[in-house]
């Protein structure tokens, strides 16, 4: 069954920054972790966080997971929640507050294009219930930079053919195919062929780092 079109508002959105980097940075320094000593644990430059919490750089998939692994942070804190007053005008627009509609979507744009659609209308730091979409060309992470992470994932391809990698296990999911494994296993997602991935994909439990919330370095500057 083909991805039914999204509306056009929402794939404008798909080239926006991605609009995390203060919630980022607020959760950084309430921690007392440096900006260089977090770009130390996360393996990349102390100019690359910067820049994402500047939002001048949309993060790639793994590294995002792997800053908010480090923060201690749940993907709802890094998607955020509606304004005060915001609730009044999408439950006139929803109906009753529990529908989320393509154009009210929390969206997180990430690094190749990657994107992010939170089609639940509020925070739910159980579950994550995304719609994603991976342009042509594009991966959640390089191949010698597998993901892990706490939880389940759950995916449903709905148009395009997605490569999964699950540990030393490859698989090629077309329209219809779905999968679902344990995030502790190293794993990684990209698109084949001549046609972005739209995707509908469910983690549970994706848990935080224990170590976030470690104090910095006194000496880290």
């Amino acid at each position: 069954m083909g991805d039914p079109a999204p509306s056009s508002r929402s794939a404008e959105r798909g080239f926006e920054p991605s609009k995390v980097g203060s919630r980022l940075r607020a959760e950084r320094e309430r921690l007392g972790i440096s900006l260089r000593e977090l770009a130390r644990r996360v393996g990349v430059s102390p100019s690359l966080i910067s820049q994402i919490e500047l939002d001048r750089v949309n993060p790639s998939v793994s590294t995002l997971y792997a800053v908010v692994t480090e923060l201690g942070m749940t993907m709802s804190d890094v998607f955020g929640d509606s304004p005060a007053g915001e609730p009044v005008v999408r439950q006139l627009q929803a109906g009753d507050g529990l529908v989320e509609r393509p154009e009210t979507r929390r969206v997180l744009n990430l690094a190749s294009g990657v994107r992010w659609e939170r089609l639940t209308a509020h925070s739910d730091r159980e579950v994550e219930f995304l719609y994603v979409v991976y342009p042509v060309g594009a991966a959640s992470c390089p191949e010698d930079a597998l993901v892990t992470h706490g939880g389940k994932e759950y995916g449903y391809v709905s148009s395009g053919i997605l490569g999964v990698r699950v540990g030393f296990e490859e698989y090629e999911l077309g329209p219809g195919g779905s999968i679902a494994f344990d995030s502790s296993s190293p794993h990684r997602l990209w698109a084949i062929g001549d046609e972005p991935v739209h995707a509908i994909w469910v983690v549970i439990g994706r848990e935080a780092d224990p170590r976030a919330g470690a104090p910095s370095d006194p000496d880290d500057g």
